[in-house]
């Protein structure tokens, strides 16, 4: 198949389970197509599906972030020793794991085409990812607390994980209570990291967008958190900090060497 080929495929797949979306129509243009393909994909609830649309799902996902271009931890350089700072898409990256700012449902997000690094995440892995974390959730029973952190497969981001935690929302003032929650962020997933035995962890500004985090201060907790974390255990994992915007790199280069 194609990518065009594959694209059609996982269209109409998934047009017969939702139905009630076939009256916007397939758009002709290949950007078209792979908004609705997103979208549709965002919308879709956890829920298992067969081997084939699986195998065309991962190849079709794959190509696309080969497409896009995979940078590999290698091919950084620390700014000092064992902390990165990466601007670019955290879903293509080459790591042990990345880290998703997930909300409390854990499942991701369900808006069409979003652009919070949940929705992000959750497209490109493929729909493998949401049903694993819809079990995390059923198995708990409850909401995921803010601060801690969860473990899944990466399944067909170039990551082999991806560390699950939610940051707190702020709202007014920052409180005490709101820093002490996103460094507790910060430790989970290195602990977990660590208790996994993985060698790099990738972050995303935890909290800065939807949750309304201040990114200055929310980069100070960032960094002070995973230099104490690496020095009181003396630990080699490298730390990327991944920024998507000029006004977040420009923030941490001021932290950072």
């Amino acid at each position: 198949m194609t990518q065009e080929e594959r694209r059609s495929y996982l269209i109409g797949r998934l047009l017969d389970e939702q139905p009630r979306y076939r009256s916007a129509g397939v758009p002709g243009d290949p950007e078209g197509q792979k908004a609705l393909l997103r979208g549709l994909m965002n919308l879709r609830p956890p829920g298992g599906i067969d081997g084939d649309f699986l195998a065309v799902q991962d190849a079709y996902l794959r190509r696309e972030t080969a497409e896009k271009g995979i940078t590999d931890l290698a091919d950084l350089a620390p700014v000092e020793p064992g902390i990165y700072l990466w601007q670019g898409d955290i879903t293509t990256l080459r790591v042990d794991a990345i880290v998703n700012a997930a909300n409390s449902g854990m499942t991701g997000c369900y808006v069409p085409g979003h652009n919070c690094i949940d929705n992000c995440i959750h497209t490109f892995a493929g729909v493998q990812l949401r049903l694993d974390c819809a079990r995390l959730m059923a198995e708990q029973g409850h909401p995921e607390p803010t601060g801690t952190a969860r473990i899944t497969p990466g399944y067909n981001l170039p990551c082999r994980y991806v560390l699950h935690t939610v940051g707190p929302i702020v709202q007014g003032a920052v409180t005490a209570e709101d820093e002490a929650l996103l460094a507790g962020c910060y430790r989970s997933c290195l602990a977990l990291a660590a208790e996994k035995d993985l060698h790099s962890v990738a972050f995303c500004c935890v909290s800065t967008g939807v949750f309304r985090f201040p990114k200055a201060r929310a980069a100070r907790i960032a960094v002070d958190t995973v230099r104490a974390w690496r020095a009181e255990r003396r630990s080699d994992m490298a730390v990327v900090f991944t920024v998507h915007s000029r006004e977040n790199l420009d923030i941490y280069q001021a932290l950072l060497g």
